[in-house]
């Protein structure tokens, strides 16, 4: 029987939502679900010097909103893309694979998207390609709150203060700055990519 996964699509998706989707056989992208503030709808979680860095992708008339993630539009007024990549930059430039992937991921910093949900693809789209992955993903025409049992639903599992709820289910993989700050699992998927390379997708076979 297909294995059919029903998810969020979210920028940089953590780990936990590529091992899910690395083992499915269909991909539903749900962009008709409302946006859910303080969740992993518009932010990635990255490793740092002191601790757990939150990029957030800054929206359109502010988090409090409830519009379908079809219709939230990316804020402007700031350089977000700049910061975010300067921030990777100065993270990552250190780590094994970060010199092999950097021009790739950067180039999506360079683009303009009017929506949240098409940064949001461009990314998990960029990292299948990096992975050698090829992901038959659908979009639902229509939100529907409940799928069948052969369905596997993980929208309601990206909220960020849950993003280490089971650590001890993430294996250890080398973290630049692991010495000061120990493992932190369950990072954006490019905290595994620059550490791992295309080892990654071997990874989420121990998940």
């Amino acid at each position: 029987m297909m294995k059919t996964l029903v998810c969020p699509i979210l920028p940089f998706p953590n780990i936990y939502w590529w091992s899910r989707v690395f083992n499915a056989d269909s991909i539903l992208l749900d962009a008709s679900e409302h946006f859910e503030k303080m969740s992993l709808r518009n932010r990635y979680l990255v490793s740092g010097s002191g601790g757990l860095n939150t990029l957030s992708i800054p929206i359109a008339e502010g988090r409090q909103q409830r519009k379908p993630m079809c219709e939230v539009l990316i804020d402007y007024k700031n350089d977000w893309q700049k910061q975010h990549w300067r921030t990777l930059q100065t993270v990552y430039n250190r780590s094994p694979y970060f010199e092999f992937f950097n021009q790739d991921i950067q180039s999506l910093y360079f683009k303009k998207f009017e929506k949240l949900i098409d940064f949001n693809e461009a990314s998990i789209q960029l990292i299948a390609r990096l992975l050698d992955k090829k992901l038959n993903i659908q979009r639902p025409e229509f939100y529907q709150k409940n799928y069948p049992e052969t369905v596997l639903d993980i929208r309601s599992d990206f909220r960020s203060s849950q993003y280490n709820k089971h650590p001890e289910k993430f294996p250890v993989y080398h973290q630049i700055f692991e010495d000061r700050l120990g493992f932190l699992p369950n990072l954006s998927i490019l905290d595994l990519l620059f550490a791992e390379g295309k080892n990654s997708a071997s990874y989420f076979a121990k998940l």
